[in-house]
């Protein structure tokens, strides 16, 4: 069996397809699966996701993968509900979730002027992560997200929307984005290719 150059985690979470063809853009072929041999053996994994946590841990739960994905060892990274997932806990339906970032997903609290989910274009900044080898500091990125992750130690670039946050965490082979980097063109595109050279 071939193993694949990038295998996408299926499950109840939508904008997959985007992710793939993101990929394609790049020359690389990618698998779409919640099969654990094959997730397993995959050279690098992308958990990506436009959902809602409670549903998309449960349908993971329901494949085994919340078991399977911490245990992986490969470079991964999760985006969006992908990222989310990753932390311990969210207050989105009061879920636990991964436990790989020691963090709690947080709701925005909306402020003057803001509004809630954040949805469009913003920057990022404070890079100390191979995944923006090559980035102006200040790049613009997409969002469409009302949950975020907390700066920590685990934080590796921000974004300020209301308060600063966490853009990207990265604990060993686990590296997270808040936004979607398969639609933040030239930018989300080079974030691609320093993963794919991880």
């Amino acid at each position: 069996m071939k193993v694949p150059e990038v295998a996408i985690i299926k499950y109840n979470a939508g904008n997959i397809r985007s992710v793939m063809i993101a990929l394609e853009r790049l020359g690389v072929n990618s698998v779409l699966t919640d099969d654990p041999e094959e997730l397993a053996g995959a050279k690098r994994i992308i958990f990506p996701g436009v959902g809602e946590a409670g549903t998309a841990m449960k349908s993971l739960r329901q494949k085994a993968l919340d078991r399977l994905i911490p245990t992986l060892t490969q470079p991964f990274l999760g985006t969006c509900v992908g990222m989310q997932l990753l932390c311990r806990y969210s207050e989105e339906s009061d879920t636990t979730c991964l436990g790989i970032f020691d963090l709690d997903v947080k709701r925005f609290v909306p402020a003057a002027g803001e509004k809630i989910p954040q949805t469009g274009w913003n920057q990022i900044s404070g890079y100390r992560t191979p995944l923006c080898d090559g980035l102006k500091e200040g790049a613009f990125v997409y969002y469409n997200h009302g949950y975020y992750a907390p700066l920590s130690p685990y934080t590796v670039a921000e974004t300020d929307y209301i308060h600063p946050y966490s853009a990207i965490l990265q604990k060993d082979n686990f590296f997270a984005c808040q936004f979607h980097s398969e639609i933040s063109g030239a930018v989300g595109e080079q974030i691609f290719k320093n993963f794919l050279k991880l």
